[in-house]
C-alpha cells in the first residue's frame, strides 16, 4: 500500500480543513461501505473454521478492496490539502484505463463481471495527475461491479474501460448496459449524501462510497465526474484536456 496506517489517520484527523467533498460525511460513507467486506472476510473465515476449508482467493480480493478505498480516500485528502504537491503531467489514459482493468479484474471475478477495454484509437497523452486519475478510475469501478449484479436490465453483465474524444477534451470512463447512471441522479446523490446512507439508489444498494471517492479525487484535481455516453452504453467518466504538444498537431 502506498500509505501506512499513521499517514492515514494522520490525514483523517485533519479531515474538517478539506474541500467540502471530502468532509465527516464522506468519511462516515467510507466507514460504512467497508463494513460490507469485512463482514464477508469474517464470514469467510467463520465457514472456513466450520468446514475446513477457506476461499483464500474471494478473502484476498475483498480485503484488497476495502484497502484500496482507505487508501484512495486518503490520497483524496492528500490532493485537496496538499494540491501544490501533486504535478500534472502527460498520462496515457490507455495506460491508465489498462492499469484500472487489471486492478478491478479480481472482484469483477466475484461479481460475474466481465471487463471490457476500448481504448482503439489515437487519443494522446493528456495532462493529468497519473495516480489520482487511475485511484479515482478504481475506486468508481469497484463500486459499479459492486452495483452490477442489482441494477439488472442485460443478460450479461459487463463493465467497459473506455476512452474517446468528445468536444470538451478526451473522455475517460466506465460504462455498462443501464440507463440508470445519468448526471440528475448523481447530482441528486450529492444533494443527499448527508443525509441518507444510500443516497445513490438508482446506481446502487450500497452507501455509493466508491463513487464519491472518485468524485473527491477528481475535485482535488479540478476535474468533474459526470454521466457519459459511450456507443450505446451508459457510464461515468471525466474530460482530460490533451497536451499542449497534442493541440499543436
Amino acid at each position: 500500500m502506498s500509505y501506512n496506517e499513521g499517514t492515514t489517520f494522520f490525514y483523517m484527523a485533519r479531515l474538517q480543513s478539506a474541500s467540502p467533498m471530502l468532509s465527516q460525511h464522506l468519511l462516515l460513507t467510507v466507514a460504512e461501505e467497508l463494513k460490507l467486506p469485512l463482514s464477508q472476510i469474517a464470514r469467510q473465515a467463520e465457514l472456513g473454521q466450520l468446514n475446513g476449508g477457506v476461499d483464500l482467493l474471494t478473502i484476498q480480493s475483498t480485503a484488497d478492496t476495502a484497502l484500496r478505498l482507505l487508501d484512495n480516500y486518503a490520497l483524496g485528502v492528500r490532493l485537496s490539502l496538499e494540491p501544490q504537491q501533486f504535478d500534472v503531467e502527460p498520462v496515457s489514459v490507455s495506460s491508465v484505463l489498462y492499469d484500472t482493468g487489471q486492478q478491478l479484474q479480481s472482484l469483477a471475478k466475484i461479481y460475474g463481471v466481465s471487463l471490457e477495454l476500448s481504448i482503439a484509437g489515437k487519443y494522446g497523452p493528456v495532462m493529468a495527475h497519473r495516480q489520482g486519475l487511475q485511484a479515482a478510475l478504481v475506486s468508481l469501478g469497484a463500486a459499479l461491479i459492486e452495483a452490477l449484479p442489482a441494477l439488472g436490465g442485460a443478460p450479461q453483465l459487463r463493465l467497459q474501460l473506455a476512452t474517446h474524444r468528445s468536444r470538451y477534451g478526451i473522455v475517460a470512463g466506465l460504462y455498462a448496459e443501464t440507463d440508470k447512471l445519468t448526471n440528475q441522479a448523481l447530482q441528486h446523490g450529492r444533494k443527499l449524501q448527508t443525509h441518507s446512507r444510500q443516497p445513490l439508489m438508482n446506481f446502487t444498494h450500497t452507501s455509493g462510497a466508491g463513487i464519491f471517492v472518485a468524485d473527491a479525487i477528481l475535485r482535488a484535481m479540478q476535474l468533474n465526474l459526470r454521466a457519459s455516453r459511450h456507443h450505446r452504453l451508459y457510464g461515468l467518466g471525466t474530460v482530460l484536456q490533451p497536451t499542449n504538444q497534442l493541440q499543436l498537431v
